[in-house]
């Protein structure tokens, strides 16, 4: 099954409101009760990834070519841009790289595509520190995991988010991501947030147990958006069904156009439709398991089914290089894929899923 087939399949596309807001202060383009009326009617988050190059630098230019060909492609569209998240290594930055890369984004890609960059920080201070300077250089939100180092008490957990969200005028986005801090925001505790706090923006969704995700959705679903946050196929096989308004995507970064189409397909409830997509995906996710299984074991104590490898960066990477876009390489502790497995991604992509170069 390769795209053309997926691209024909009859899959319905919704109408969905396009933004055209006169641009505020900054360049921004939606304040936060825009942005969260934006999510609502389904949208996809795409997570930017930040190239290195081979001696582990930072790609500025290669960075700025990924945000021309993205705005190209989704402005006017169900899209929100985030750098500087998971997928972009955000926690492999230094202080000025953060900014820097920040900068670039918003400067190419601001009031044209709603930007939500990732602020993330163990600690209260340095996240609102980092949020402040997203609205500063014209951000419309501001995504925060889960404090991930010490472990908080309910308590310190919801006053970190109500601190942060207080310190900001953009929009807030809740990363609720126990596979990556050990800890996860019930939703109790979310309920309490979403009641106190006027600016949250959506709720980026990853726990593996779809009871709790339709628990997330029933508490706080009908006055602020979940997404899910572990990619296209949970949220075809799972999320969607029940109730989540769309999904990260590290995949859009190289092919925005698919992910729309999965988009629709989940929002349309249509089973054939979504079974088609889940096909047309199965290849790459199989070679991604692959990867996880070849380069491990890992060193992860958390179990099963939480995330124990994270080989899928180095992958999507390396499938940006292969289609002409500027993907780079990975940034310790993580590592890329050999020669080797390269060849066998680019029959992947050109052979299976049908794709063409990019450039």
């Amino acid at each position: 099954m390769n795209w053309h087939r997926i691209e024909n399949s009859g899959v319905e596309r919704k109408n969905f409101l396009v933004y055209l807001y006169p641009l505020t202060s900054g360049g921004r383009l939606l304040k936060p009760l825009d942005l969260r009326g934006f999510v609502s009617k389904g949208a996809i988050q795409i997570v930017m990834v930040t190239p290195f190059g081979d001696n582990e630098e930072v790609d500025y230019e290669g960075l700025k070519e990924n945000t021309e060909f993205l705005v190209e492609k989704v402005r006017g569209k169900p899209f929100i841009l985030t750098p500087t998240g998971s997928t972009g290594e955000f926690y492999a930055l230094s202080d000025e790289e953060w900014r820097k890369v920040v900068s670039i984004v918003v400067d190419v890609a601001g009031g044209k595509v709603p930007i939500v960059v990732g602020c993330s920080h163990a600690g209260a201070v340095p996240a609102l520190e980092r949020a402040r300077y997203a609205q500063d250089v014209g951000a419309d939100g501001a995504m925060v995991v889960l404090p991930y180092y010490h472990v908080p008490s309910e308590e310190g957990l919801y006053n970190f988010y109500r601190k942060i969200a207080e310190s900001i005028d953009i929009g807030l986005a809740i990363y609720n991501n126990p596979d990556v801090s050990k800890i996860y925001m019930k939703p109790h505790i979310l309920e309490r947030l979403v009641d106190h706090v006027d600016n949250i923006v959506f709720i980026k969704e990853n726990t593996p147990y779809p009871p709790m995700l339709y628990r997330q959705i029933k508490t706080v679903g009908g006055r602020v958006p979940i997404i899910e946050g572990r990619g296209e196929w949970w949220f075809l096989a799972i999320a969607a069904t029940l109730g989540a308004k769309g999904f990260t995507s590290g995949y859009a970064n190289f092919m925005p156009d698919i992910a729309l189409e999965i988009l629709y397909a989940g929002l349309s409830g249509n089973i054939e439709k979504i079974r088609r997509c889940i096909e047309f995906l199965e290849p790459y996710e199989a070679f991604i398991d692959k990867m996880n299984a070849k380069y491990g074991p890992s060193t992860t104590i958390l179990p099963h089914p939480y995330i124990d490898q994270y080989m899928v960066y180095s992958v999507i990477k390396n499938s940006m290089n292969i289609l002409g876009l500027r993907g780079g390489r990975m940034r310790l502790p993580l590592t890329d894929i050999s020669k080797d497995d390269i060849e066998e991604l680019k029959a992947i992509l050109f052979n299976k899923l049908g794709l063409t170069k990019i450039k």
